[in-house]
């Protein structure tokens, strides 16, 4: 399925189905994957993917850790379509739950076919969790809002 791209300005224009809104995602992270990123078929490897989740949801986290974080696990990873060398990948993450020590983020990735610029299509969704660390790797606690 194919729609318009995903918005986080407060323009009046209705965001389409299934993209998210700016109460449910900002984007964090835009990139594209090059050729030394596929496999034997062709498509970008899962983990190169997976790497740039990671990175992707640990944004809104590392401004309310303020300090080393490490991501502790990753609670689901759902591929749900191809990514392809070319396409131009948008990152949206946002707060599920912040704990005492940890936080858990949702990501959700949608790719701009190279070949079919201004289609969009989900492509990737994820949980993870990070926990706050000190200087000795130990949890700690997340500083107040």
């Amino acid at each position: 399925m194919s729609t318009a791209p995903p918005s986080n300005s407060q323009a009046s224009m209705p965001l389409p189905a299934g993209f998210p809104s700016p109460s449910q995602g900002e984007l964090v992270m835009k990139v594209i994957p090059m050729p030394s990123d596929v496999n034997a078929n062709g498509d970008i490897f899962g983990g190169w993917v997976m790497a740039q989740v990671d990175l992707a949801g640990s944004v809104l986290p590392a401004r309310r850790v303020k300090g080393r974080m490490a991501t502790v696990a990753v609670n689901e990873f759902v591929f749900k379509q191809p990514v392809r060398v070319g396409d131009i990948l948008s990152f949206y993450a946002r707060l599920r739950r912040i704990g005492r020590t940890s936080i858990t983020v949702a990501v959700e990735v949608y790719a701009e076919r190279y070949s079919a610029q201004g289609q969009y299509m989900k492509v990737t969704e994820a949980n993870l969790t990070y926990v706050a660390i000190d200087e000795e790797g130990r949890p700690r606690p997340i500083p107040p809002a």
